[in-house]
């Protein structure tokens, strides 16, 4: 199994905040690992919901993912993609190491949050959402913008989940649960991503086993996608209809 490491690419962006939840404590956090321009994200502002995920605001991302505010119950939305080649192999990456939350964990494809603007707010079929997928797909994995749409995104399910990463930071998410079946070409960009690879069941399974004895770090929400998800779809990947579960929560 081959670890492709990456070259620097470009990154999207920084989107302005929009407005603020009045609710929550913008506390001083200690960042010294975390890069400019991820500390520049942390303004983005994104989409509060309950737990049946209706929207009740916006917030920044710093404070949707300080555990002081997740601890009283600030809870926001975001999406996971699990993007598959026609081989029917699944894309890993290894987060950058300046990510704010589990730097270095290796996780699913991708995964980000839909921004507080009209496009990504849109709820039928989770088009926002997709959408959302998108711009995060070009930009952090450097999908060309020919190669991807929302159109190639299928919404599957919903899951609600909570991490502490440390005593300051964790995350506390509402997440739609995106796939995507294609050959596409990929350029991760170094301030996202460290590394990346192509994997099959097995290969996995494996890579879940060296982060229970510790031998690497795995994200607890690849853990949770792959043994609820998965472990069911893989088999099936020409046949997902049946496992689409558009008005369903998880709660993991």
């Amino acid at each position: 199994m081959v670890l492709l490491r990456i070259e620097p690419g470009t990154s999207e962006s920084q989107c302005r905040p929009a407005m603020a939840a009045a609710t929550t404590t913008q506390a001083p956090a200690e960042l010294s690992w975390v890069d400019e321009r991820q500390r520049q994200r942390l303004n983005e502002m994104l989409i509060v919901v309950d737990r049946d995920n209706r929207v009740l605001g916006a917030d920044t991302k710093r404070n949707c993912h300080l555990n002081e505010n997740i601890d009283r119950g600030l809870l926001h939305r975001a999406f996971s993609v699990v993007l598959f080649n026609t081989d029917n192999r699944f894309l890993i990456q290894q987060r950058a190491d300046t990510k704010v939350t589990f730097p270095g964990y290796f996780s699913e494809s991708c995964s980000s949050h839909p921004l507080n603007i009209p496009e990504e707010l849109e709820e039928k079929d989770a088009l926002g959402a997709r959408r959302a997928a998108v711009r995060r797909m070009k930009a952090e994995l450097g999908i060309p913008p020919e190669q991807i749409s929302p159109e190639d995104v299928m919404f599957m399910t919903t899951f609600h989940h909570k991490a502490r990463f440390d005593s300051v930071w964790g995350e506390h998410e509402i997440c739609h649960l995106l796939l995507v079946r294609k050959n596409v070409s990929i350029q991760p960009d170094i301030n996202e991503v460290k590394s990346f690879r192509y994997v099959s069941r097995e290969e996995l399974e494996e890579l879940l086993q060296q982060g229970e004895h510790g031998e690497v770090k795995v994200a607890p929400w690849l853990r949770t996608i792959t043994q609820l998800f998965l472990s069911q779809w893989w088999p099936h990947l020409d046949q997902l209809d049946r496992f689409v579960e558009p008005h369903k929560i998880h709660r993991v």
